[in-house]
């Protein structure tokens, strides 16, 4: 089409001006040739420059460029590994958001971005870029970028969704990627105690239900469990599609054929994971990806029946206040969908939401509880004790709705590891969450 405007990534990067807002958009969409291209200018002496993205699925050459963070800043929606690493060096800086909100941060809040690099799959016969698995908040973000440049990669999967691209007249320059495969994260290694955790919540769903399901060992023992089950008619309504899901769908259990919204189709608005994953969403008109806000708003989550929201969690109160993205001033990952998810399931018709937990984790040889008294100093609350309702670790279930804070406290302290129980109720009744005389 004479509507394309290809240039090269050196000359892409020559947009690029001191004081620009640039954004890399999201996850699997961020660009590669681009990033080098600049981190080249970079690297002899390019700076004031200042970038959104969320969830760096390999290195960036720009940060790589600039290891003191002096003349390059980052921001971040969600950390993944690279991010939080450049993060303890001060380099990354964290923005909070409930995921599904961001594509009105972009149209109501974010001023205008200078320069939006996105990483796309190429251009069909139409004129259309599809983002790939990254839906997200794409399309909030380049309509009000004041440049947009997609850089073109052959690995990227075509999905299949109302909005999960952009047509040539909209974007202003193109430029070819390096030819790399896309990033992979293989599945996460299931332990015995994921496998404990996984029963207790496997009992809780239903022929029918509709998943929302996170990321790591539990939530991938849980399709492994549901996989193996007689359970049917499973729908998915998620806003992160995993391997686990996949084999979930190739067992037999998924159809879709009982949601209320979107019936018959696997929801969500990013994936990420292996090679595997990528190959099942390419052109499947069975997953659709949506934005964001159509994902993870509790308003649109609410409106399936029995939807089962599970998601981790790495420190809870006795109140159940539960600490998933920081570890002290140490910020880990990030609000994601948890919150949203956690009300969207309780207000959907027979919905529940489920946070799970190892009872203990291992730090500098020590093992120590993962159920506190009171949460670490400066430990960020994802999920408010309002809004808990069930908890799980793999000594058991507990549903936290409906209960005084004593009584949150002895349910709470009844699925911690044995070991600290009575280190737990010596400290509750020290601090009066359980007083002398409760009953």
């Amino acid at each position: 089409m004479d509507m394309v405007k290809r240039i090269t990534a050196a000359e892409a990067a020559d947009l690029v001006q001191p004081g620009m807002w640039l954004d890399y958009g999201t996850i699997l969409g961020q660009p590669d040739a681009f990033d080098t291209a600049l981190a080249a200018r970079v690297a002899s002496g390019l700076g004031g420059i200042k970038f959104r993205s969320c969830i760096s699925a390999r290195a960036r050459a720009v940060l790589e460029a600039d290891p003191t963070g002096e003349r390059v800043m980052w921001h971040s929606t969600h950390f993944g590994g690279y991010d939080r690493r450049k993060h303890d060096a001060g380099i990354a800086h964290y923005l909070p958001v409930n995921l599904g909100e961001v594509p009105d941060y972009y149209r109501r809040f974010i001023e205008p971005v200078d320069i939006a690099v996105l990483k796309v799959a190429p251009m069909d016969q139409d004129g259309w870029f599809n983002w790939g698995p990254s839906t997200l908040w794409l399309k909030a973000l380049t309509e009000r970028a004041r440049v947009v440049i997609v850089e073109e990669c052959p690995a990227m999967p075509r999905v299949c969704g109302p909005e999960v691209g952009i047509h040539v007249s909209e974007v202003d320059y193109v430029i070819a990627g390096d030819g790399q495969a896309l990033p992979e994260l293989p599945k996460s290694g299931v332990t015995d105690v994921d496998r404990a955790v996984a029963r207790l919540i496997a009992e809780e769903i239903e022929d029918g239900a509709c998943l929302q399901i996170g990321i790591g060992g539990m939530p991938n023992a849980v399709c492994s469990l549901l996989a193996e089950s007689g359970i049917h008619d499973l729908g998915i309504h998620t806003e992160m599609l995993t391997d686990g899901i996949v084999d979930l769908y190739r067992a037999g259990k998924i159809t879709g054929a009982r949601k209320q919204m979107d019936k018959g189709k696997m929801v969500a608005t990013f994936a990420l994971g292996s090679q595997y994953l990528y190959d099942f969403i390419d052109q499947n008109p069975e997953v659709e990806f949506h934005p964001v806000d159509h994902t993870n708003l509790p308003h649109n989550i609410m409106k399936n029946d029995n939807l089962m929201s599970i998601n981790n969690t790495t420190q809870i109160d006795l109140q159940g206040q539960a600490a998933s993205e920081s570890d002290g001033y140490r910020h880990i990952s990030g609000t994601g969908g948890q919150l949203q998810f956690v009300r969207g399931a309780y207000a959907s018709k027979g919905g529940k939401s489920f946070i799970c937990l190892a009872s203990t984790y291992e730090k500098k040889g020590e093992r120590k509880s993962r159920i506190v008294p009171a949460l670490t100093r400066a430990n960020v609350v994802t999920t408010p004790r309002t809004d808990a309702m069930y908890v799980v670790t793999e000594y058991g279930m507990v549903c936290l709705k409906g209960r005084t804070v004593p009584e949150r406290a002895k349910l709470l302290i009844s699925i911690a590891h044995p070991d600290f129980r009575e280190e737990l109720e010596r400290e509750a009744h020290a601090t009066g969450v359980i007083p002398r005389f409760y009953w």
